[in-house]
């Protein structure tokens, strides 16, 4: 058989796999479709799909598996290296060295380690490198000597479940590991979004280091109850009880090897508190510090003492928000980040929830409110004479009616998208949640399904013991919505959180980025693959700033003459942060009108930025690059098979058609397909609805041609396409459901046209007629 007639997955079969197994490949070792993201979920509307998965061709691995080449294949008619870019892609993504393209004749090697030569070599198909070569042209390029390698190979935990690390946590694992098998340093830092699993490679990184015999104590920080509770009966349960434990009551034992500890359950402003100073210095051998940017950042803070009297440890930080400030810094005591995982990555890759964002702006907090002459609030205070804004509101100045609107909004939004979607409320201080709670459950009593408002609601603040509602807001339908100040900004896993509502006025980008993060997981069992930002204090105007998804830059400069750091707000657990009454400085009116003065829906885009623009100037500016004129896209239009491809294309481009219809189908009467969005939003032209398209098809009586049983299966098509769009019509699993499964089997169907491509060739011309003199 002529090898140019043969497609990809020939080609592979009878020409690469075997030129990998004649050069000693086992098949252990090689990886076929290897698909390394989920492919990224796109909002449409109410509900979302996914996109591509990004897929190599075949991954090789070496010992522990560790990433040693990836193989682009394409069929005969290619040339020789027409993968090689592609692969390229993803061997930097995956943080693997050898890249070869192919096409069945032989290979095209490309070396991405430093000072190759040369870069690019074709290799015969005969003539594959083995395992062994290429793990020691791997070591080589790591400069492990063999001593070292043992550490590199140290097996991975393998779950009873069968879960295995994503590729990004392989890596930053792997890196963390072999930079500790050279010894060049002892600090290290990984910078990942929240929800990529920080803690389950901060336990890998610890179990390997433990099978290779380099650690044998541990001890993991963190500040928060929850989040060394999170760790101990999660990725860290495989350890056991019989060498890990909980450090509590101020008590320390020896006898354990894995300590789990809230730093303020170790350390203290007075001596005798410090108990951690009962251990030598070189009593553990790796200190894992969670969430490092809350403290460890700070010279001056409780967690620096513990690391620098157990400076003789290997220390790893984690975070998703490396603290760089002129005054405070992670990296000047951990070093430069080993790896980083942004969220705008892994919301590309489809492991992170893309988002969108509802800005919901009032009256009074944009124009402001003055009071009268002498005018005294509820409770008979005097009311300072100022204007009152945004930045008042619920600091100062307390309105019960804002607070009851805020509460409408967002009950009216949960009942518009999911009532039972779980949802987080920021507020400003436990007071306010407290407000906002009662508010909520007063929404709540309108809508009788939804059932008991005080089951429906809760506040999960640091004032109140909140074990029980945390775990029933993960895990039970009860409660829906928790209102909270502090305490839920960061570290506590509610995956199947969907809508984060911020009524807090938020000032650091470091405390926004872990708000965000508490909706950012995808949970699929709970339909949860987005979520929503409803944002009522221009919260969401620090999407605009550059550091929102940027890489850490070291600008630490501390000096006698700069001006002092505003302190960090105070955690839940602070005395002065638990006041049930309003403060006396505090203003509350309950007869102060207020109204929604603008709302507005905002999306991501393809690369993870914010679409600030509007929808229609952002859609212009992404079709008229692909087609400056109508009569490209026309032209296009008119000359594609698949009509959907186009709208595929868009999409990926950055068009948001569900966004764009549900603003123009109001206006017009009717829901639009995406050939009419595209000729009205970016060229003008006047819309014609589904149904209008689809009525002037049949009095054109277009179906003539056909005979009774065809026509049923064309007459059916139409009225799908007027119910639910082309992409269905053009899919031909449509055949499969009502009508259609009541008319016949597909084939059945096909059958009066001929078979399938004759069915294919009338679908096409149904189309054609769609768009007729359009």
């Amino acid at each position: 058989m002529d090898k140019k007639s043969l497609n990809e997955a020939e080609i592979c079969d009878r020409y690469i796999t075997p030129a990998l197994r004649q050069a000693g490949w086992p098949l252990t070792q090689i990886r076929r479709e290897y698909a390394f993201t989920a492919g990224a979920v796109r909002i449409r509307n109410k509900v979302a799909d996914r996109g591509q998965r990004r897929r190599a061709d075949y991954l090789l691995h070496g010992p522990a598996d560790i990433p040693l080449a990836i193989i682009e294949a394409k069929d005969n008619r290619h040339g020789l290296g027409a993968g090689m870019e592609q692969a390229l892609r993803y061997a930097r993504a995956l943080d693997v060295p050898f890249v070869f393209a192919t096409n069945g004749d032989a290979f095209l090697l490309h070396d991405l380690t430093p000072g190759a030569s040369p870069v690019e070599i074709e290799v015969a198909l005969d003539n594959f490198p083995s395992p062994d070569e290429l793990w020691k042209r791997y070591r080589a390029w790591k400069g492990m000597p063999p001593e070292q390698e043992k550490i590199a190979r140290a097996p991975w935990h393998e779950a009873i479940d069968g879960k295995q690390p994503r590729y990004y946590q392989r890596i930053a694992v792997q890196r963390t590991i072999e930079a500790i098998a050279r010894g060049e340093r002892r600090r290290f830092l990984l910078v990942m979004a929240t929800g990529t699993g920080k803690t389950y490679v901060a336990f890998q990184i610890i179990w390997r280091l433990r099978q290779a015999g380099t650690i044998k104590r541990v001890l993991f920080l963190a500040d928060r109850d929850i989040l060394a509770d999170q760790a101990m009966n999660g990725d860290f349960q495989p350890f056991g009880n019989q060498i890990m434990t909980r450090v509590q009551n101020r008590q320390m034992g020896s006898s354990h090897e894995i300590y789990v500890a809230l730093y303020q359950a170790i350390s203290g402003s007075e001596a005798e508190r410090n108990i951690y100073r009962q251990f030598p210095k070189d009593f553990f051998d790796l200190v894992v510090v969670d969430e490092c940017h809350r403290g460890s950042a700070r010279e001056d803070s409780a967690w620096r003492d513990i690391l620098t009297w157990f400076e003789p440890a290997i220390q790893l930080g984690l975070t998703a928000t490396p603290k760089e400030t002129r005054d405070v810094s992670n990296q000047l005591w951990f070093g430069e980040p080993l790896y980083t995982y942004s969220l705008k990555q892994g919301i590309k890759d489809g492991f992170l929830a893309p988002y969108k964002v509802v800005r919901i702006h009032i009256d009074r907090d944009l124009e402001g409110w003055r009071p009268e002459f002498n005018q005294k609030d509820d409770r008979g205070q005097l009311i300072e004479d100022r204007i009152y804004n945004q930045l008042d509101m619920d600091k100062r100045l307390i309105l019960d009616q804002r607070t009851a609107l805020v509460a409408r909004k967002v009950v009216e939004y949960l009942q518009a998208v999911d009532p039972f979607g779980k949802t987080i409320v920021f507020c400003e201080d436990i007071e306010h949640a407290q407000r906002l709670c009662s508010a909520l459950r007063n929404e709540v009593t309108q809508h009788p399904a939804l059932g008991p408002s005080d089951r429906y609601v809760v506040q999960i603040t640091g004032d109140l013991d909140n074990k029980a509602s945390l775990y029933d807001l993960a895990h039970r339908k009860y409660p829906v919505i928790a209102t909270t100040s502090k305490l839920l900004s960061t570290g506590v896993d509610i995956r199947p959180c969907k809508l984060i509502v911020l009524d807090q006025r938020i000032e650091s980008m470091i405390e926004f980025k872990q708000i965000i993060g508490r909706g950012t997981r995808i949970y699929e069992p709970a339909n949860k693959l987005w979520f929503t930002i409803m944002d009522f204090k221009k919260a969401t105007e620090l999407f605009a700033d550059p550091a929102f998804d940027g890489e850490p830059v070291v600008i630490y400069e501390p000096g006698v003459d700069d001006p002092p750091e505003p302190p960090e707000p105070p955690e839940e657990d602070d005395p002065d942060d638990t006041l049930k009454d309003p403060p006396p400085d505090k203003y509350r009116l309950s007869n102060v009108p207020v109204k929604v003065a603008a709302e507005r829906v905002q999306y991501l885009d393809p690369s993870g930025r914010l679409i600030t623009e509007s929808i229609t100037d952002h859609t212009k500016s992404r079709v008229t690059a692909a087609y400056p004129q109508l009569t490209d896209f026309l032209a296009r239009w008119s000359e594609a098979e698949r009509k959907t491809a186009i709208v595929d294309e868009l999409r990926d481009q950055g068009v948001l058609f569900e966004a764009l219809d549900e603003d123009l189908s109001k206006k017009v009467g009717g829901a639009l397909d995406a050939f009419d969005l595209i000729c009205h939003v970016v060229y003008g032209r006047p819309p014609l609805t589904r149904h209008e398209r689809a009525a002037r098809v049949r009095k054109r009586d277009v179906f003539a041609k056909y005979g009774p049983a065809a026509r049923k299966v064309l007459d059916a098509l139409l009225d799908k396409y007027a119910d639910v769009g082309l992409p269905a019509v053009e899919d031909l699993g449509i055949l499969q459901v009502q009508p259609f499964s009541d008319l016949g089997t597909p084939a059945e169907l096909q059958k009066p046209f001929g078979g399938k491509a004759g069915y294919l060739k009338a679908l096409r011309a149904l189309e054609a007629a769609l768009y007729e003199s359009a």
